[in-house]
């Protein structure tokens, strides 16, 4: 008798698996515990994120180089502006008195003032200064990239 029940648990069993219930599989088989889902908040994220402004890669190359053979290190020069890139441009902005904040990489209002305060003051672009990267901004910094700094 043992031995009957104990086969036809087993064949309950595989049945119940074979058509994909679990309910009918019987006590043998059990759910996996349910996987806690791991969020990251934007602000967690932003700071990873690369943020061209609208430049190709070439032209956030020649922006890289530029930082950099102004004394500003933005990293690998690879043409993806990111947080060592933004860092680097915030600290000359800074050194510049153009007030581009807290030097963290991210490209915040703040950032986005002093890039538009240095494109007015050094290439007479004649932006508004309200930390909107619109079109006006991209197209003001994509024309700054067109000298090739790199060498």
């Amino acid at each position: 008798m043992r031995a009957l029940t104990k086969a036809l648990v087993s064949a309950t069993a595989a049945v119940g698996i074979a058509a994909g219930g679990l309910a009918t599989a019987g006590t043998a088989m059990a759910a996996p515990e349910p996987v806690q889902q791991q969020t990251a908040s934007v602000e967690a994220v932003a700071p990873l994120a690369v943020n061209n402004l609208g430049l190709s890669t070439a032209r956030a190359q020649r922006w890289q180089c530029w930082l950099r053979d102004t004394g500003y290190n933005p990293g690998t020069i690879d043409g993806q502006l990111g947080t060592s890139s933004w860092k680097a441009a915030q600290r000359k902005f800074n050194a510049l008195g153009l007030n581009a904040g807290t030097v963290d990489g991210i490209v915040g209002t703040n950032t986005i003032k002093a890039l538009q305060r240095y494109l007015n003051r050094y290439d007479n672009a004649n932006l508004v200064v309200d930390g909107d990267a619109g079109p006006a901004t991209r197209a003001a910094f994509w024309d700054f990239n067109d000298i090739n700094y790199c060498s």
